[in-house]
C-alpha cells in the first residue's frame, strides 16, 4: 500500500505541473490572439493579421489543452478525494456503516473507470485506422490519448481507494470482533 500512495503522490505532483504548463500555455496563447485580433481589426495593422495566418493552429491547441486540462484535473481531484458525489446513503446510514459505503462506491467506481478506459482505447484503435488530422498535420489520435490516459489515471486512484477503504473496513471488522470477545471474556 506504501507503494501505491508513493506512487499516488508522485502522479498527483506531475499532474499539477503538466496543469500549471498547459494552463500557461493557453493563457499565453490566447492572450496572444487576443492582441493581434485586437491589432489587425481596431488599428488596421496588416503583420498582426499575417502572423494570425501563422497562428493558426493556436486555436484548436487550446481547445485541445481544455480536454486534457479537464482529464488531469479530474484524476488531481479524485486522488484528493474532493470529486463531486451524489450520495442519499450517507445521510440514510448510521456512521458506522459509511466505511462500507464508501468501500462499495470505490468498487463501483474502479469498474466504471475501467469500463470507460476500455472503451476509449477501443476509440482510440477505431481514430488511429480511420482518424484525420488535427493542426500542424498531427494525427487527430495524439490529441485524444487523453481519453484513456485520463481514465486510466482515474481508475488508479479509485483503485487506490479501494484498498484503502477495504483495509479500514477489514480492520473495522476486526476490532469490532475483538470488542465482542473481550466482552465475553468479562462476562465470565
Amino acid at each position: 500500500m506504501k507503494t501505491l500512495k508513493w506512487i499516488d503522490k508522485g502522479l498527483a505532483r506531475l499532474e499539477v505541473w503538466v496543469i500549471i504548463t498547459f494552463l500557461s500555455l493557453m493563457v499565453i496563447l490566447t492572450f496572444i490572439q487576443v492582441c493581434l485580433r485586437g491589432l489587425y481589426t481596431h488599428g488596421h495593422v496588416q503583420w498582426a493579421n499575417a502572423l494570425m495566418g501563422h497562428i493558426d493552429w493556436s486555436e484548436p491547441f487550446v481547445r485541445l489543452l481544455v480536454l486534457w486540462l479537464t482529464f488531469l484535473g479530474a484524476s488531481l481531484i479524485t486522488g484528493e478525494n474532493k470529486h463531486i458525489k451524489i450520495d442519499l446513503f450517507s445521510t440514510l446510514l448510521p456512521t458506522k456503516w459509511l466505511p462500507v459505503r464508501e468501500f462499495i462506491l470505490s468498487i463501483v467506481c474502479v469498474i466504471i473507470s475501467a469500463t470507460m478506459l476500455f472503451v476509449c482505447a477501443g476509440y482510440i484503435k477505431i481514430e488511429m485506422e480511420f482518424g484525420g488530422t488535427l493542426f500542424l498535420n498531427l494525427p487527430s489520435w495524439i490529441g485524444e490519448l487523453i481519453l484513456p490516459v485520463g481514465f486510466a489515471l482515474i481508475l488508479f486512484r479509485f483503485f487506490v481507494r479501494t484498498i484503502d477503504n477495504g483495509l479500514q473496513v477489514i480492520g473495522g471488522c476486526l476490532r469490532m470482533r475483538y470488542f465482542f470477545q473481550d466482552q465475553g471474556r468479562r462476562k465470565l
